[in-house]
């Protein structure tokens, strides 16, 4: 196995791990990735991190990346065959980056407290989902415009967002098939339906259990 490949310390669900992979995927270039327990995390990665958060990226200098977007950016930067970086129009690539920041301040902490009030059967479901609302009205007036967020083709808004619009769809099922937002559930059904999304969201063995390298992407 190649031993000169960056090494990405991945979670299966984890939402911030999946867009690292998507990115990886779409980026068409390989790393070795390494499957973990949160409440077993390998010795290697923790030497390299005293954070132990996933996605982890460890480039062949052993920089490592411990940030999700800052994996995306590296990754596309570095190799972007689907032109993700560029699918903004005239719209400064900063902008995208700033409404990404948005959601991740925004949409990602109310839609952790929107699965907490599920979870717990707390009686402020109703508040928690229509704070999370707030955002999926944004990106449903994004998709009355074109097919993706940002344009007629994929770009990196779709990628950083689209595994933390799975989790909110999956809390209240039900509810969420009925809901005001047809053109985000066509969208986001259009990943989960995929071949990139099926290779993306594969099972591999644990790295502490057999220390294999498995390459993925590429």
């Amino acid at each position: 196995m190649p031993s000169d490949l960056p090494i990405l310390y991945s979670l299966q669900h984890c939402p911030y791990a999946m867009r690292a992979r998507v990115a990886i995927f779409r980026s068409q270039q390989p790393v070795l990735i390494r499957a973990i327990k949160l409440n077993n995390k390998p010795p290697e990665m923790l030497a390299l991190s005293t954070k132990g958060t996933v996605p982890m990226l460890v480039l062949p200098d052993n920089q490592v990346i411990e940030e999700s977007l800052d994996i995306i950016l590296k990754v596309l930067n570095d190799s972007d065959p689907h032109q993700l970086l560029t699918a903004h129009g005239q719209q400064p690539l900063t902008d995208i980056i700033a409404i990404i920041t948005e959601f991740e301040q925004g949409f990602f902490v109310a839609v952790e407290a929107y699965k907490c009030a599920k979870r717990y059967q707390e009686t402020n479901i109703m508040e928690c989902r229509q704070a999370c609302e707030v955002y999926l009205q944004k990106l449903e007036d994004r998709l009355t415009q074109h097919t993706f967020l940002t344009a007629d083709r994929e770009g990196l808004l779709d990628i950083a967002l689209m595994p933390f619009v799975r989790q909110f769809s999956k809390v209240e099922r039900q509810w969420y098939q009925q809901s005001p937002y047809p053109k985000l559930r066509a969208w986001l059904n259009s990943y989960l339906q995929s071949a990139m999304f099926t290779k993306v969201m594969a099972k591999h063995e644990l790295w502490v259990d057999g220390h294999k390298d498995i390459t993925f992407g590429g």
